[in-house]
């Protein structure tokens, strides 16, 4: 291998403690052509632009696997354009935004639209998950390989939107349908819509009661077993309950399952009535002992992305009572931030921080090129200070819905810069430069201009 140490490149981070394959360790990054180029010192190189991160950890690009960026069809609570920009200012280079928009990302016409839409406006790169419904399950097969398109997604309970395929046949025929791997939202409609009396006017609270335990655990059993019927890799979202674990521990060839910050994060026995319907989701943040079961599983390797949920909605939508209001809250910006200070407190390690954002989401969906530091992959880096002590506030977010439930948490580590593909996009909570983002490549979709 030709020794680039003395040479020129484009970008070179210098000073900085690498997170890679490799372990933790100092070292510098030379990028050419918005791709790594070499590791390791580089102290004699020069380059068109050096960013000193002296003091600061440099860790794969953070890839955040699940995001409603709301447009089109509900501008007004976020689009592309705020929706990436509040990623950046959180660390995170990469997003797959989710279909249940107006109209549903359920043709290929509408993808290419948001494919359409992103270039130009989005800074952080961008992928689109497809729609299943039972009228186009023909056509999944084809949607899963076009460009931009982060594979299949499925709505077995319902959530915001129209998009819903809960009858066991029609699951099955989208499950037929297909190779890459499918994300589901797992809870079952049938007991939904039998439980709605169980909401109690104006009390957010009953919002657990509502979508209980049971209604995930008994979805995500059918799930497991639908999936080993057709043969077809599962990817369970938003995991809420204890009592999915056992289920997921026992399928980890078949299926694989994701976390939110919130659902490790924040205690549903206190918050609901500190923070009423602004912490209302679906599935719903929920008690400690189930809080606190998802973060031993993921500790255990069950659990193996972490995807942010962000669905954001406008304050005046949050204020109505429930069950009027809707379920979803920002979450792209603050992921980072929220799980660093899970790193400071012990709670997890950082290596496993970047196995959950950047390598598990290359892993699981077959991403070509990003989710590590390693020569020939794109220079897309979050670089953060471990030692900053911030509070996050409300004023931070750049979410048009201009909220966080975590306002006023005091938290250890912070996102000091955002790099896509060797541009810098966001430095000490600035963004800089013109929005660049470009569709994520897939191994088995849309490779940079092919299907594979």
């Amino acid at each position: 291998m030709t020794d680039l140490s003395a040479s020129s490149f484009d970008l070179i981070l210098r000073g900085g403690t690498l997170v890679n394959h490799a372990g933790i360790g100092a070292a510098d990054i030379g990028v050419i052509g918005g791709r790594i180029a070499r590791i390791g010192d580089l102290s004699l190189a020069s380059a068109g632009s050096v960013i000193d991160c002296t003091g600061l950890h440099v860790l794969p690009g953070v890839i955040d696997s699940q995001v409603h960026f709301r447009e089109p069809g509900n501008e007004h609570k976020e689009d592309l354009e705020t929706g990436a920009n509040a990623a950046v200012l959180g660390g995170v280079t990469a997003v797959f935004e989710m279909p249940n928009t107006n109209p549903t990302t359920t043709t290929p016409e509408a993808l290419a639209d948001k494919v359409s839409r992103a270039r130009a406006r989005m800074a952080c790169d961008f992928a689109f998950y497809f729609g299943a419904s039972e009228q186009n399950t023909g056509m999944l097969e084809e949607a899963e390989r076009l460009e931009g398109s982060a594979g299949i997604k499925l709505f077995m309970g319902s959530s915001t939107g129209s998009l819903l395929v809960d009858q066991t046949e029609a699951v099955r025929a989208v499950l037929k349908h297909g190779r890459r791997r499918v994300a589901v939202h797992s809870e079952d409609e049938a007991r939904l819509e039998a439980r709605k009396g169980v909401r109690r006017e104006n009390d957010p609270s009953s919002h657990p009661e509502w979508r209980d335990p049971e209604a995930a655990r008994m979805n995500t059993e059918r799930l497991i077993a639908l999936a080993r019927e057709t043969g077809r890799r599962v990817h369970v979202l938003h995991i809420s309950t204890r009592e999915e674990l056992p289920l997921l521990a026992a399928n980890k060839d078949l299926i694989t399952a994701e976390a939110t910050p919130h659902h490790l994060t924040i205690d549903g026995d206190e918050a609901y009535g500190r923070l009423g319907t602004y912490v209302q989701m679906n599935p719903p943040v929920r008690g400690a002992v189930h809080r606190d079961a998802i973060f031993e599983a993921l500790r255990q390797g069950v659990i193996d992305v972490l995807g942010s949920d962000h669905a954001p909605h406008a304050r005046a939508e949050k204020d109505k009572p429930y069950p009027q209001s809707p379920s979803g809250m920002p979450g792209v910006q603050t992921l980072v931030p929220v799980m660093l200070d899970h790193v400071a407190n012990g709670r997890l390690s950082l290596q496993h921080l970047v196995d959950l954002t950047s390598h598990g989401p290359q892993r699981i969906f077959q991403i070509a090129g990003k989710g590590r530091i390693a020569v020939g992959y794109d220079a897309d880096f979050t670089v953060v200070d471990l030692k900053a002590q911030r509070v996050i506030e409300d004023d931070w977010i750049a979410s048009k819905c201009g909220w966080t439930p975590y306002h006023g948490q005091r938290v250890t580590g912070w996102p000091t810069g955002t790099i896509i593909r060797g541009r810098r996009v966001m430095w000490e909570d600035e963004i800089t430069g013109p929005a660049g983002g470009e569709p994520v490549r897939f191994i088995e979709g849309w490779c940079g201009g092919t299907q594979r």
